[in-house]
């Protein structure tokens, strides 16, 4: 026998199999698959079975409806065996005596001949084997490797042949050529504008955990149109909010788009647990941390538009509400100027919701019949906003203010609010790390917490006198004092 039960490391090879003869034995759905392979590759197949599929007999191909005989093999560059092992058997026997490879499918035994994973990009052929053993990895790595490849390789590669006649024309040695083709790739995108975002906008499209390869366009012989699973889809983005933290505070729809989601592009506030029900999406921080940003709102743009194009399902993950200080309506009208499909699920507001936490409602009859909602980031509009306003009249909402609580406290006081104003600040609410600062708005400034791992938010108003009586959180009162102090909110960790 000519094979052995030691498989010997192979040799990668691409063949060239325009007008060559082929010979496919067997007519199931195994063997419509290979067909299309060797219909895509230009082979001059011969099909042979007692029976085939009503696919292979649409395909335009000679079909010799009868059992496999060595003759079969007469003349053929390479033979696929996609029938039972005993049929294997005897293409692998018939090969060898004749010098034709022969690919047996999911049957290394018999088999001279591996295809492998193939993965086809821009020009670019990538192919995979493990020798037979392990065609389920395989897969996977090929999905893997597709994700890995970027969107403009055919660029690339365009770029990479105008580079390598330019070098021969001019005799630069091949051991200098790696180093200027890496310039001359780097040069694509610093033509561009945002040259670094960019730059990371590719490399988000293809890096991070998760699954959810790009959709593929290959061109498919005419006969077999129509009858593909992987046909091209309309990529979406869906601008969802996250919610004050807690992963149970998630709208249904919220967590809908997250199960579906191809990539996820997350902010700083998202509590990690939300991230979970991601778990076939790459995920990747765009977020603000220490007044930096990851990513400059122009680049996510761009990642969103690029990667809704190639066909992915984007979810574009904000805390809270993406419409409350979230630059939401920015990213909404940037995407539909692209052409791209967006939707917007609207999440549980920190405005709200933190207050709400702490026990301490923004409306209550006889002390507040409404609420402003302001950010403290910039100290100049937040005094323009609060202009408005009578002092004392309304319960005040300070968002993305708690670093500048003092001196909020210090301008408020400046335009007339009493300096006793019952005054509370809410750090991490809703989840397990929630704390409470109540006080007047003269010692606003001294809200000092233990652990500050996201967001505070400021309320001022008689309202908050209302949590002062008695706060109810778990079921249980928890007396609200000067300090800080944890409460029972959110569901753990």
């Amino acid at each position: 026998m000519f094979w052995t039960c030691v498989m010997p490391t192979l040799m990668p090879l691409f063949v060239n199999l325009s007008v060559r003869r082929v010979v496919l034995v067997g007519g199931g759905r195994v063997a419509v698959a290979k067909l299309k392979l060797l219909i895509a590759a230009m082979a001059d197949v011969l099909v042979v079975a007692p029976t085939v599929d009503a696919e292979i007999s649409a395909a335009g191909v000679p079909v010799v409806l009868r059992p496999f005989v060595p003759a079969d093999l007469d003349g053929a560059w390479l033979a696929v065996a996609a029938a039972t092992p005993e049929v294997n058997r005897e293409v692998a026997a018939a090969g060898e005596a004749r010098r034709v490879l022969v690919n047996a499918v999911d049957d290394p035994g018999n088999a001279t001949a591996f295809l492998g994973g193939v993965v086809r990009r821009g020009g670019m052929t990538l192919a995979i084997s493990s020798n037979g053993e392990a065609p389920a990895l395989t897969a996977l790595l090929k999905e893997a490797l597709d994700a890995l490849l970027p969107g403009d390789l055919r660029a690339w590669v365009r770029t990479t042949g105008v580079e390598r006649r330019r070098w021969r024309s001019s005799g630069v040695p091949v051991g200098q050529r790696k180093g200027l083709l890496l310039d001359a790739l780097n040069a694509l995108y610093a033509r561009e504008p945002d040259d670094a975002d960019r730059r990371a906008a590719v490399t988000a499209l293809g890096s991070g955990p998760g699954g959810g390869s790009p959709v593929r366009r290959h061109p498919q012989p005419a006969s077999f149109q129509g009858h593909s699973k992987g046909a091209p889809v309309n990529g979406r983005v869906s601008i969802v909010g996250a919610g004050p933290g807690d992963p149970a505070l998630l709208t249904r729809k919220a967590v809908a788009r997250l199960r579906r989601a191809d990539l996820v592009l997350y902010d700083a506030l998202v509590d990690p647990r939300v991230l979970r029900f991601a778990r076939k999406a790459r995920r990747f921080f765009v977020g603000k941390r220490a007044g930096r940003h990851a990513m400059r709102q122009e680049a996510i743009h761009a990642l969103m538009i690029r990667a809704a194009q190639r066909g992915r399902r984007v979810v574009r993950l904000k805390g809270g509400d993406p419409f409350v200080y979230g630059r939401g309506a920015e990213e909404v009208l940037a995407l539909r100027a692209a052409g791209v499909t967006v939707d917007v699920v609207p999440g549980i507001s920190s405005a709200i919701a933190a207050p709400a936490a702490a026990g301490i409602p923004v409306t209550h009859r006889g002390l507040a019949s409404a609420f402003l909602v302001t950010s403290g980031h910039d100290l100049e509009s937040f005094a323009r906003n609060v202009a408005a306003a009578h002092p004392g009249a309304i319960t005040l909402v300070v968002l993305m203010g708690f670093a500048r609580r003092a001196e909020v406290a210090r301008r408020l006081i400046a335009m007339g609010w009493l300096a006793e104003t019952p005054a509370a600040v809410v750090v991490d609410a809703s989840t397990a790390h929630q704390q409470t600062w109540s006080g007047c708005l003269a010692d606003l400034g001294c809200a000092d917490p233990t652990h500050c791992g996201g967001a505070g938010t400021i309320v001022v108003g008689d309202v908050v006198s209302i949590a002062d009586r008695a706060q109810v959180v778990g079921g249980r009162a928890l007396p609200l004092g000067s300090l800080m102090h944890r409460s029972a909110g959110g569901s753990g960790r």
